[in-house]
């Protein structure tokens, strides 16, 4: 069997390639990345490029299973057209399974919101491609681990609300993908690949402070504010939109869900943010 794993030089592509290569199973690992040299031994390294959906159908040829990581495109259309195109690419290049990895709170959604992207690729996967699989992740836990550092030094961290989200850490979801790529049963499943447990904004902020022994709060801030905020620490437009509506899923619970799916297909029990967090903070 040969398993691709479409962007493949990006952070998880590359765990995701790393924990099929170090399983050894009667499998070959293709990574496609627009940067094929950074695709790590043994693995096939091929060209891609999402803008480029011809050089998918080649890189794509004599695969049996295809991993889909969307891209970190976040102007408006651009990421959903990707994921388009790269999915009729992976069609016409016959490949047998499709593995879509997607957003957990995945719904009905139009441009300019960003989890369009996610609704326009399950619904194009789901209409085309012969066999289909759909991973839907919880927010990166490393993620909010970076968000706390920025804020350690306010003593203060911010949200738009309660905030009750199941981090995932990135390590636990390449293995739930690759258990899954690995694994047979899964034709027609949407999973919701989350954490351990849900967590709120107080609970980081308590986290925060047992892991580093300083005074740490969260406050409730308007839309408004938490924009002025990112404008003013100089971020491009486009990720400061992103940001905020983020925050906003978070609040409108998106994120607020807990499943047993991602130790069911790594065969191990995903970090909570606690641990992901001492590992960074301390």
């Amino acid at each position: 069997m040969k398993i691709g794993v479409s962007g493949a030089s990006g952070q998880l592509g590359r765990a995701v390639v790393a924990e099929l290569v170090r399983r050894r199973a009667a499998h070959s690992v293709v990574g496609i990345s627009r940067t094929p040299e950074r695709v790590q031994d043994p693995a096939e390294g091929r060209h891609g490029d999402f803008d480029a959906p011809q050089s998918l159908v080649r890189a794509y040829e004599g695969l049996d299973r295809l991993l889909l990581i969307p891209s970190a495109e976040l102007r408006p259309g651009l990421r959903g057209r990707q994921m388009k195109d790269a999915i009729d690419a992976a069609n016409r290049a016959g490949v047998k399974h499709l593995f879509l990895l997607s957003a957990a709170g995945t719904r009905q959604a139009a441009l300019p919101e960003m989890r369009e992207t996610y609704w326009t690729a399950e619904q194009h996967l789901i209409k085309t491609a012969p066999t289909w699989t759909i991973m839907r992740m919880n927010y990166y836990a490393e993620m909010m681990a970076q968000e706390i550092q920025m804020s350690l030094g306010a003593g203060v961290l911010t949200g738009l609300g309660e905030e009750r989200v199941a981090y995932i850490s990135r390590d636990d979801l390449a293995v739930a993908a690759a258990g899954a790529l690995l694994s047979e049963g899964h034709a027609g499943a949407i999973y919701s690949v989350s954490g351990p447990a849900v967590v709120t904004g107080v609970d980081r902020a308590q986290i925060a402070a047992e892991l580093t022994g300083k005074p740490v709060q969260f406050a409730v801030i308007t839309k408004a504010q938490f924009r002025d905020g990112l404008a003013q620490a100089k971020l491009p437009p486009e990720i400061v939109e992103a940001m905020v509506e983020i925050k906003h899923s978070f609040v409108a619970g998106a994120f607020d869900i807990v499943s047993g799916d991602a130790e069911r297909l790594a065969g191990r029990k995903p970090r909570a943010l606690r641990e992901v967090l001492a590992a960074t903070l301390t």
